[in-house]
């Protein structure tokens, strides 16, 4: 999906839930390491912190515990380490 400023915030939670199928376990990670830079410079300012706060909110309601929050940074971006992969998750192999 090709991301723009009129991307609805459903789709960005999306392609960033999507994205952590490329991190390795155990990886740490910001919601900006989801995106190309290029696509995280065309999401407006406060799109990118309710989507932050939409990310947080599925990590600590995520029943599968895929990922946890681990502090901020000093910029006061939340971290967050990828545990383990999520098993329910189709693989481009699999298509």
């Amino acid at each position: 999906m090709k991301i723009d400023c009129n991307t609805s915030l459903k789709d960005l939670l999306q392609i960033a839930k999507g994205a952590m199928n490329e991190l390795q376990e155990s990886e740490e990670f910001i919601v900006k390491d989801l995106f190309k830079s290029c696509e995280w410079n065309k999401i407006d300012m406060g799109n990118r912190s309710r989507l932050g706060a939409m990310f947080f909110n599925f990590s600590k309601n995520d029943d599968k515990l895929i990922i946890v929050g681990i502090g901020k940074t000093p910029q006061n971006q939340q971290k967050y380490r990828k545990l383990h992969d999520d098993e329910n998750t189709i693989t481009n192999n699999e298509i």
